[in-house]
């Protein structure tokens, strides 16, 4: 096995920041600079390249990298900028930046410590120093990055939380506004609940929204959709670039999902087990803010329930 390669394989668990190896974006104005760099990493990493700024926000968008090497000194866009950029765009603020310059005053690196850089490397790169900072910084990496789920996680019922859910809503709204293609959002109310707890006490209310969670947790979702709890007895899923209809069906299957559980419900109202009402709201995001949605959902779940619960309602606005 070559000394690169052995770098991170021992490192780094797969799937632990990408799927198979760490993704890392070099950016540079000088294709020989990044031509020095790839050779460094490109048996242990996926290296994208980029030669301007403009390119390597566009890249981080389509790629999101685990880590980048950036040139300070670019026409147009210098790496100050584009460090800024990133770090004010939440999708992409947690990337580790490198600054990789050959200026090397004490100036130079305090403002690209102050903008958000992790660390600093002065060209001409020592292979050896760069492959050793990349290693370090992608390490803090997947310890910041286990943190950070842990704390999106509803500690009930495994799956994201409200938190996690309201983040990813204001990145999937920007994504989809930018692109111009339709945001769905279904919310799950589960019916009669209160009775439920009432009846047969809090512990079996908690395994009840267990059961709910796994349902949802056990439908076919695309990468981009999230499932989450979004508080109480309420569960929101979020799905980008989906059509009304495609989340009415989703709704639908989620619905009969948790009516074919059966879980026993003795004093519903509506059904002898378990049950849940469930509003669908889609649109194309555009000056408006990401709550609208939460909102137009909540109407359409209101109305569910208003028309006899367990049963879907849904719109687009």
């Amino acid at each position: 096995m070559s000394e690169s390669k052995s770098l991170f394989s021992s490192d780094f668990a797969p799937g632990a920041l990408s799927p198979d190896r760490p993704k890392l974006l070099v950016v540079d104005d000088q294709p020989v600079n990044i031509q020095v760099l790839y050779q460094v990493f490109s048996e242990s990493c996926d290296v994208f390249m980029a030669t301007s700024g403009k390119q390597a926000l566009e890249v981080c968008r389509q790629k999101n990298p685990d880590l980048i090497l950036l040139d300070v000194v670019m026409p147009d866009m210098d790496g100050i900028e584009v460090c800024k950029a990133l770090k004010s765009a939440p999708e992409t603020r947690d990337i580790p930046v490198i600054f990789v310059t050959s200026q090397d005053s004490p100036e130079e690196e305090t403002l690209g410590l102050e903008v958000g850089a992790v660390d600093f490397i002065t060209k001409p790169v020592n292979p050896a120093v760069v492959k050793a900072r990349v290693k370090t910084h992608l390490m803090l990496k997947i310890q910041t990055d286990a943190l950070r789920e842990l704390a999106s996680v509803d500690g009930l019922t495994g799956i994201p939380n409200r938190r996690r859910f309201d983040e990813r809503l204001q990145t999937e709204w920007r994504a989809c506004r930018r692109t111009e293609l339709p945001l769905s959002l279904i919310m799950i109310d589960v019916d009669h609940f209160k009775k439920y707890n009432d009846h047969y006490g809090h512990l079996e209310g908690d395994a009840c929204l267990k059961m709910v969670a796994h349902a949802l947790r056990g439908d076919q979702w695309r990468a981009r959709d999230i499932a989450s709890r979004y508080g109480g007895e309420e569960f929101v899923c979020l799905m980008p670039e989906t059509s009304l209809e495609d989340a009415l069906t989703k709704a639908e299957a989620i619905r009969e999902r948790v009516f074919a559980l059966a879980v026993p419900h003795a004093t519903s109202q509506n059904a002898d087990r378990v049950t849940i009402s469930v509003g669908v709201a889609c649109t194309i995001p555009g000056e408006g803010e990401p709550d609208s949605l939460l909102s137009v959902a909540d109407e359409q779940l209101y109305k569910a329930k208003e028309g006899g619960r367990n049963r879907v309602e849904g719109i687009f606005v």
